[in-house]
């Protein structure tokens, strides 16, 4: 669904023909796939003419791709443009496949739609991380129970979360500012809402302005909020969406970029970066300091004792890894979902004996997991941070700030990093 930008969409000419077309591509598979294009603040005119043309069928669209996968290939001469469009292109080839009737096996359409094969993970992996979990959480019984009371321990109340989010947005975008720099007229706003598959989204309208919304279908605790808020915002999604806007649409014509499409290369870098970018808003070494004030802010009760306020948040921050590793067990649980076949309480099941979630959380990560449009983006929040991360740790780190610089400017694949990874 098309989100309109501040002020209505950009009125200047197309920037080239391919960008045209790629463009008009991802607003005529969204007619056919709700929800492809994530965003669009390129010209209204192009927007106009999908609304009032006939619906094209999906061989048509698949023949469309292919067309523009030949003309890119041939017609584009920076070599960074021309591997970025063509690697989106493909994607879209392949959606349009699917709706054609040409469905590819889940594993290879999740390939195509991340531009590079996530891989399945050794369950052991996830029983070490819980084993480091049962080892370190207090109290006795079982590891699931005992962190789903340590969870809600660091609840935030929901009439506490706009006086701690405003805070958390202007300490990260004063960080941010001083690391990577800010475009000018950057602006973003944030709202609470409910009934949604995900946590927390944001919602670029161009002019380099956001919109993040909170989803408080289930309780927000005080370390995942530092996390969404930093990969929401700066120096997350928003920043990268102001920046590449500054830089590829209005200076250098590259109006491609003007559209945001799910399922597409494009997001495993974007949710990559995004996660990656907490260590920039708040490292790990300083976030003890912050959660000690998160909790005094949010008036948690945590926070009427300062020692056990500490101790609380060392213990977060902690048992922040462990729970990172456990994160990729979404990826295996779609691939047990969507390419093995098991049932919807198999994989339920999967999820809260090994990912250690309740039942009411890890019905909400199977609910994204079986969507139509998440069932294959599932994969570029772990997949996309862990792909990022080695490709940030193969320089040394006084240059990484400059690096993850690049995310927020260039137009990059994930096989390009694989590539410079050699």
């Amino acid at each position: 669904m098309l989100v309109p930008a501040v002020g209505g969409t950009r009125q200047v000419p197309a920037a080239d023909p391919i960008a045209e077309e790629y463009i008009l591509l991802g607003l005529r598979l969204d007619q056919r796939i709700p929800g492809l294009v994530d965003g669009y603040f390129g010209p209204a005119e192009l927007k106009a003419r999908v609304d009032m043309e006939q619906l094209r069928s999906p061989a048509r669209l698949r023949a469309d791709a292919r067309a523009l996968m030949e003309r890119a290939t041939i017609e584009v001469q920076d070599a960074n443009r021309r591997d970025w469009l063509t690697a989106q292109v493909q994607a879209l080839e392949a959606h349009a496949a699917g709706l054609a009737g040409d469905t590819l096996p889940y594993e290879e359409l999740v390939a195509r739609a991340m531009g590079f094969a996530p891989p399945r993970h050794d369950d052991a992996e996830f029983r070490d991380a819980l084993a480091s979990l049962d080892a370190r959480l207090p109290g006795v019984g079982a590891v699931n129970d005992r962190l789903a009371a340590w969870d809600r321990g660091l609840e935030v109340a929901v009439d506490r979360l706009p006086i701690v989010v405003d805070w958390l947005v202007e300490r990260f975008r004063e960080r941010a500012a001083g690391l990577f720099g800010l475009p000018d007229g950057e602006d973003l706003r944030v709202s609470l809402v409910t009934d949604q598959p995900w946590s927390g989204y944001n919602w670029f309208d161009g002019g380099r302005r956001s919109r993040v919304d909170l989803n408080t279908d289930l309780p927000i605790r005080a370390p995942d909020l530092v996390v969404t808020v930093a990969h929401e915002t700066y120096p997350g999604h928003h920043l990268e969406h102001a920046w590449k806007e500054a830089d590829l649409v209005d200076r250098d014509a590259r109006l491609e970029a003007s559209i945001l499409l799910m399922n597409t290369p494009e997001c495993p870098i974007s949710e990559g970066l995004a996660d990656l970018g907490t260590a920039f808003a708040s490292p790990l070494e300083e976030r003890k300091d912050l959660l000690v004030e998160l909790f005094e802010r949010a008036g948690m009760a945590v926070a009427d004792d300062p020692i056990r306020a500490r101790e609380t948040a060392e213990l977060a921050v902690a048992i922040s890894r462990p729970r990172a590793t456990m994160g990729a067990i979404r990826g295996n649980a779609a691939f047990l979902r969507h390419a093995d076949g098991r049932s919807h309480g198999e994989v339920l099941r999967y999820l809260e004996e090994l990912g250690g979630y309740g039942p009411e959380v890890a019905a909400k990560r199977l609910e994204f997991i079986e969507h139509p449009l998440w069932r294959t983006y599932v994969f570029v929040y772990a997949e996309g941070e862990a792909l990022l991360r080695r490709w940030m740790e193969a320089v040394p780190a006084p240059e990484w700030v400059a690096r993850f610089g690049r995310l927020l400017h260039e137009q990059v694949t994930p096989g390009r990093l694989l590539a410079e990874l050699g």
